[in-house]
């Protein structure tokens, strides 16, 4: 893994944001010499597939980060489901919506053989997972492609394990960042610390290189990173702005806006942790509700509440995630941005 970064112009993997990206910005951080990240958990097989081709005449042979969920999904009782339909009534309601609205499909599917397929066709250079690795058997296999794998670790001893199972390479993901945390060892969040604590800690327990994440959006932070022991960073809500990324409208005005330095970890769009910006959905539900399905298995009735939400012109039900740096961001082109925060490596 450390002979992929030396050969970057800049140790920078850009970090991979479901709904948030497609193809163009993967493809414009590629160009800019550092690590494009596509996020594969949304795809289906043929579509992932068609988006790697694409991907690949836009870069040629440039390398790029492809990134997986290995979730185990949970199955659930009639009185989960029951209890959590009737947490979301009142607002299914303010749509005309009803229960049997809500899709069985919450998406969000994990790592499997069909996927497997796509990465032996198109052999992307690295292979990233979330929230754990995939079973022993797959894990072998993506390696045997010839792919760098990297595993994302939010304690000490997640990046323990990442280590014994043969990961390349671990994103350290502080408490700071955006999106869903990735941990996978244990649910406790009083065991969860910022990247200036985790780092450290997890520089001592492992002799992998280690990839920082969390509340890096400019070139300051991205110093600190390195100081701390990093080999390089992550960087996810820094490209939220960029001209390449798909983030609409409204969810660009949030993240310039004063509440974007106000965000909060829920569980209400997925079932899953993450950290996005407040709403008044979020207020009123309460940020982490024990009600929630487990991950994926709530973003069914979410997605069904952001999509009506959206066509009667509101945001409130929409998951706009941020770290809690993301003011530092700057819109822009991603080439732009790669080299406003590539500073920080000349610096350093």
């Amino acid at each position: 893994m450390r002979r992929l970064l030396s050969q970057l112009s800049f140790p920078l993997v850009q970090a991979p944001m479901a709904y948030a990206q497609g193809v163009e910005l993967t493809a414009a951080v590629c160009r800019a010499g550092a690590l494009g990240s596509l996020p594969a958990a949304m795809f289906a097989p043929d579509t992932l597939d068609a988006a790697l081709h694409e991907l690949r005449s836009l870069i040629g042979d440039a390398p790029y980060n492809l990134n997986f969920f290995a979730h185990r999904p949970q199955s659930v009782t009639a009185e989960q489901r029951a209890t959590w339909h009737r947490l979301l009534a009142p607002h299914l309601a303010r749509f005309g919506l009803a229960e049997s609205d809500i899709p069985t499909d919450a998406g969000r599917n994990p790592f499997d053989e069909a996927m497997l397929e796509v990465v032996r066709r198109h052999r992307p250079a690295v292979v990233s997972f979330h929230f754990g690795l995939p079973q022993s058997s797959l894990l072998t296999a993506v390696k045997d492609s010839g792919a760098l794998v990297l595993g994302n670790a939010t304690t000490a001893d997640e990046a323990r394990w990442l280590e014994g199972q043969g990961a390349d390479g671990i994103i350290v993901q502080g408490l700071e960042a955006g999106g869903h945390r990735g941990m996978f060892l244990s649910s406790d969040l009083t065991r969860q610390s910022g990247l200036f604590a985790l780092l450290p800690n997890v520089r001592r327990a492992v002799s992998l290189p280690l990839i920082a994440a969390g509340g890096i959006s400019d070139s300051a932070a991205v110093r600190a990173a390195l100081d701390l022991g990093a080999d390089a960073v992550q960087c996810g809500s820094a490209f939220l702005l960029a001209d390449e990324a798909k983030t609409s409208p409204a969810y660009r005005a949030a993240l310039q806006s004063p509440q974007a330095a106000d965000t909060v970890l829920t569980n209400l769009f997925s079932g899953g942790i993450a950290r996005g910006i407040r709403s008044a959905y979020i207020d009123e539900a309460g940020p982490i509700h024990p009600a929630a399905l487990p991950f994926p298995q709530a973003g069914a009735a979410a997605g069904l509440l952001r999509r009506a939400a959206e066509q009667a012109g509101s945001s409130e039900y929409s998951s706009f995630w941020a770290g809690q740096n993301v003011l530092a961001a700057r819109p822009g082109s991603a080439a732009k941005i790669v080299a406003r925060l590539a500073a920080g490596f000349q610096a350093a």
